[in-house]
């Protein structure tokens, strides 16, 4: 893993045009941060996408085409802290279908936290944690040919390209049966005074979650990277409908890495970009679909139309 971390932070601030992978916001205090995040009254994502489990269940489950006596697997790709499908989980436990829960993060903190707390409070659902990146993990879902419903929530789709995220579709459209399902969480196209505030909060939370990268690099890479010369600078365009991230220079500085025995220069207002967070409608989503056998069978919104949980079938 840590081999992985080195040559992808080396290939990203060697890049002509700067970048981090937002994937490696997340450790045990990139985790708690992200925590914080979702409940700040900015962060209007969670809350819309909670909105959709917490008052809709009974209309996933109808749109999933899923049986209580038909063994399925539910698999979460990008599980996190699992608070959004605990409410399908409680509806199908209780109810007695026939499932394992199998979630999938980066994460292997996220993981122990949600198989421990998961495991106290819902002790009927059969649990099987994998701990990996999810582009990596797909090929092992090959292996079962029990029915599926892949969970991607949370507009985690939404921090790919449309390249990237066509790409990824279509891989996951190979690795499922036909009639296996999607459900898949993105945020809609809105305005930018909805929309930028999520990604820069007043209390500084996500700033300090970008710059808890910084510091990662910083204890685990032996680099010298100075925070206080260095801002956060998220953007949005209502247009394209894309909001990204960027750690930007303050001055013309350097900064060392000794595992990588490399010097990296920045320039003042330099950008190192961190993440993208696109935003999604019928078409844009039509287009992400297009060279996969997935296709559009249903739309749940939540109650301010904010964002949608799209269900996918495999044909």
């Amino acid at each position: 893993m840590k081999d992985t971390f080195k040559n992808d932070i080396d290939k990203g601030l060697s890049a002509p045009e700067k970048t981090l992978p937002s994937k490696y916001f997340y450790d045990k205090i990139g985790d708690a941060l992200f925590i914080k995040i979702m409940n700040l009254p900015e962060y209007y994502l969670t809350k819309a996408e909670f909105d959709i489990f917490k008052n809709q269940t009974q209309h996933i489950i109808k749109g999933l085409k899923i049986s209580p006596d038909r063994y399925f697997e539910l698999i979460e790709l990008g599980a996190g802290d699992g608070t959004k499908t605990k409410e399908l989980l409680k509806v199908l436990s209780n109810n007695n279908y026939l499932f394992k829960y199998i979630p999938i993060d980066i994460s292997s903190n996220a993981l122990e936290q949600l198989e421990s707390r998961f495991t106290e409070e819902l002790p009927a659902v059969k649990i099987a944690p994998k701990q990996g990146d999810y582009f990596h993990v797909l090929d092992s879902l090959k292996a079962s040919k029990h029915p599926k419903v892949v969970l991607f929530l949370g507009s985690n789709i939404g921090n790919l390209t449309d390249t990237e995220a066509e790409s990824f579709i279509t891989n996951l459209s190979a690795v499922l049966n036909t009639n296996d399902k999607v459900l898949l969480g993105v945020d809609l196209i809105k305005p930018e005074h909805i929309v930028l505030p999520a990604y820069n909060d007043k209390a500084g939370i996500t700033k300090d979650f970008n710059f808890n990268l910084l510091n990662r690099i910083n204890s685990e890479l032996d680099a010298n990277f100075n925070l206080d010369h260095f801002y956060h600078a998220p953007e949005y365009s209502e247009t394209t409908g894309v909001a990204q991230s960027f750690i930007v220079s303050k001055r013309d500085q350097e900064v060392r890495i000794e595992a990588l025995n490399k010097t990296f220069s920045f320039r003042n207002g330099e950008k190192i970009h961190t993440e993208t967070s696109r935003k999604y409608n019928d078409d844009v989503l039509r287009s992400i679909l297009k060279n996969s056998k997935l296709t559009i069978a249903s739309k749940l919104l939540d109650s301010k139309e904010y964002f949608a949980d799209y269900i996918l079938v495999k044909s």
